[in-house]
């Protein structure tokens, strides 16, 4: 599998593995107000859900601003349920999936041009670790604040990735 490929099959594991840890606990946890990053664990789940959403735009031919522009709302829009956000992130991930079936040109450039920097000539490997390397962030958010409101978070390394049997079938 191509190196970038494997890293998105992590990041989609990763969000399950946080979702299933959500999951098992109350459901009011997912909109309980929190002192961090975000005011809630479904506000970072959000974001990370439309900046994904934003980036898939981005690989598969939509401008960035325009991209940026359409997925705003989808930062604000807070769901009520973690199978909610679930199935909304098995969506965007089927269809990550099926763009990666295309076998991309991972050396490829497109002319990125971000309305927060200058545009800039920027390789399809280089947008999936971004997309990669921020969900990593923002899930490391997400288990502070599970730490915050007296709840364990569970592990989602890439290197427990490693060891998983069969990725593809993992559910929250």
């Amino acid at each position: 599998m191509n190196p970038s490929a494997e890293m998105f099959e992590y990041h989609s594991w990763a969000n399950r593995t946080i979702l299933g840890r959500i999951h098992e606990l109350p459901s009011t946890v997912l909109h309980q107000e929190v002192n961090s990053s975000f005011p809630t664990i479904a506000h970072a789940l959000s974001h990370i859900y439309a900046v994904d959403t934003m980036w898939y735009m981005v690989l598969t031919g939509t401008e960035m601003p325009e991209a940026l522009q359409a997925c705003i709302p989808l930062n604000s829009q807070v769901l009520d349920s973690v199978e909610e956000y679930g199935s909304a992130y098995d969506a965007l991930t089927a269809q990550y999936r099926e763009w990666l079936q295309s076998e991309p040109e991972w050396e490829q450039t497109l002319l990125l041009n971000n309305p927060f920097a200058a545009p800039r000539h920027t390789r399809l490997s280089e947008i999936m670790l971004h997309v990669v390397n921020h969900g990593t962030y923002h899930r490391g958010n997400v288990s502070t604040m599970l730490r915050q409101l007296g709840h364990a978070s569970i592990q989602n390394d890439y290197s427990l990735f490693w060891y998983q049997e069969n990725t593809q079938t993992l559910q929250p």
